[in-house]
């Protein structure tokens, strides 16, 4: 059997779809394979070199020989011809959209459907972004043999907004690689804490910023407790995809001039093989959302027996369980300031939160989602 997979996530600077993917290959090319079992993997530009994937898996780059780059064409075009070339028995599309003039079998990964459920929380690019992503996931979707989501929450979704047969959806929630894990290696955190300008004791934000995350507030809060905090700095991590646009930098500088230090520390990105050690480096992780599919960075956190702040709504309780403090008004900057300070200073409740979160953390396993999509794929 022949497995395509539309892997052009993996090139470049990962994001989230790009990282699900890799998860899933590392835990496949470990797994006892059937002997008659191969993947296909297709590539836009260039096959990254961090793959280090056997001969099951072949890897092709789908040349483009008309002079420039277009996901579309990819997509659409490159790909369905060569899943036909090669005679793929079910094409595995881990990214939203499937190629729509496709008519082989089709496994579909729909992390979410914000952009469906709530198109006005959506960075849209372009208006024509905006009126094809709605209209080919949903085509894409309803196409699929098999949809991938990873929580309860985001099937409800799909069945509300998409119309599709609930049998054809299979819930898999995510995992974490196991480098997430507590490290008491001081020296190793001090040296991280060093690289990104950490001098004091830090708390920590990780993810793509949009305006259903409440960075400004988070912000805010943090001003508020600042000058009663002067051993703790904010480490705000993640690309402003903000729309209607709001200048995270700014906010973060007239924090910094009003307290007179660098109190909040930004970067855009981060160096993957950092994130375990951040996340054991911060006393506090963070993360307010309106709207998530899953939110793997709390589930990160945990693992890393880091203490979580975070919002009850969406997918985020499936995640989450008992295991974090929830704020319940995302835009009550008071109850969030509180909320930090209450859990940066009372030991008591950061040590049941670490215990509660490497609990909760072990419920969730990458090997047990991708034996899932794979036995799914396979049937």
């Amino acid at each position: 059997m022949k497995i395509g997979i539309e892997a052009h996530d993996l090139e470049g600077r990962r994001t989230g779809i790009g990282w699900v993917l890799f998860s899933l290959l590392k835990q496949w090319q470990s797994f006892d394979l059937p002997a008659d079992l191969e993947f296909i993997l297709y590539f836009k530009k260039k096959i990254p070199e961090d793959l280090e994937l056997d001969r099951r898996f072949q890897q092709r780059i789908l040349k483009n020989h008309l002079g420039f780059q277009s996901n579309a064409l990819f997509m659409h075009c490159l790909l369905p011809r060569a899943a036909k070339e090669d005679k793929i028995d079910i094409l595995f599309c881990p990214g939203y959209l499937g190629p729509i003039f496709y008519h082989g079998k089709m496994g579909l990964i729909l992390h979410d459907i914000i952009y469906q459920a709530h198109p006005e929380w959506y960075n849209w690019p372009s208006i024509l972004d905006k009126i094809l992503l709605k209209a080919f996931s949903k085509i894409s979707a309803r196409k699929a043999k098999i949809i991938f989501t990873p929580s309860e929450f985001s099937q409800q979704e799909i069945i509300r907004c998409y119309q599709v047969n609930p049998n054809k959806i299979v819930v898999v929630p995510w995992g974490t690689d196991c480098n997430f894990k507590p490290i008491d290696k001081q020296n190793r955190l001090n040296q991280i804490k060093n690289k990104y300008r950490i001098k004091d004791n830090l708390f920590l934000y990780l993810g793509s910023i949009f305006n259903r995350r409440h960075l400004p507030e988070i912000i805010k809060a943090f001003e508020k407790i600042g000058s009663k905090l002067p051993n703790y700095q904010f480490l705000l991590v993640g690309v402003n995809y903000t729309n209607p646009f709001i200048d995270i930098d700014e906010l973060v500088k007239q924090v910094n001039r009003k307290l007179n230090r660098p109190v909040i520390i930004r970067h855009d990105y981060i160096q993957p093989q950092d994130l375990p050690l951040l996340y054991n480096a911060a006393d506090l992780m963070i993360y307010l959302s309106d709207y998530e599919g899953f939110g793997l960075p709390i589930l990160e956190a945990m693992a890393c027996g880091t203490p979580v702040i975070t919002s009850p709504f969406t997918s985020i309780p499936e995640v989450a369980g008992d295991a974090a403090v929830y704020i319940q008004n995302s835009k009550n900057i008071q109850e969030i300031s509180q909320t930090i300070y209450q859990v940066l200073t009372d030991e008591i409740l950061r040590q049941k939160l670490i215990k509660q979160g490497l609990a909760q953390a072990e419920k969730f396993s990458w090997s047990r989602c991708a034996k899932k999509i794979l036995d799914a794929l396979l049937f």
